[in-house]
């Protein structure tokens, strides 16, 4: 992939999760955020959920994403403004209005620490079905229509930012557990920090998840 952005795009900047910042310029305003196998331990066990995760920032903000799935032959495209398709076919997010109607995925458990710990039980303990394992590939059957919910915590920069205008061009809606907008901006001196994230397929439901988060 590097190879491949540096001969066609030569004045952009790329960031992985590999080997960190890669510019043949001293700035750029577009920088290419990758993570090649994103669900290591799902790619090294056989289990055929983890994914390619690629985002192009500008100016910080995700304008085009891509979660590939090499495997399963399934690649969905963000690009902001535009709706998302997975293999060329437009897709939605599905409504669901009630947290305890809900299907919630998360990576495993077992990633929470202390008081976010507490606070993913409390949605857990509210939501319809909570389901574990699928790494970035959660986040693709949320943009999907097949899942409601995606809640982890302490993911790095590689780890979201392509998920952002595949979740958003389905109709869905990602941020941190305030509330917030996702937003790192990459630079030679950036550090990969973490952040805690929750996507919906619906308006509603994300506030509620929100709400039983509780999280400050």
């Amino acid at each position: 992939m590097v190879s491949v952005i540096l001969e066609n795009f030569p004045p952009h900047a790329i960031y992985g999760e590999e080997n960190g910042w890669r510019c043949n310029e001293k700035f750029s305003n577009y920088v290419w955020v990758l993570d090649p196998i994103d669900g290591t331990k799902s790619f090294i066990t056989g289990k055929p959920l983890f994914g390619t995760l690629i985002a192009l920032l500008h100016k910080g903000k995700p304008i085009l994403s891509i979660i590939d799935q090499p495997v399963l032959r399934e690649r969905w495209i963000g690009i902001k403004g535009r709706t998302t398709t997975l293999n060329g076919v437009e897709i939605s997010t599905r409504s669901c209005t009630k947290l305890s109607q809900a299907y919630l995925y998360t990576t495993s458990p077992h990633l929470f620490n202390g008081e976010a710990e507490q606070a993913f039980a409390r949605v857990r303990s509210k939501v319809k079905v909570p389901l574990y394992g699928c790494d970035c590939y959660a986040y693709a059957l949320l943009a999907s229509g097949f899942v409601d919910l995606v809640i982890e915590s302490g993911l790095k920069p590689y780890d979201f930012l392509s998920l952002i205008p595949v979740i958003e061009g389905a109709g869905g809606v990602i941020t941190d557990w305030d509330g917030q907008q996702l937003y790192w901006e990459a630079s030679p001196d950036s550090h990969a920090t973490s952040f805690n994230v929750v996507a919906a397929g619906d308006k509603t439901v994300h506030k509620q998840a929100l709400n039983a988060l509780e999280w400050q």
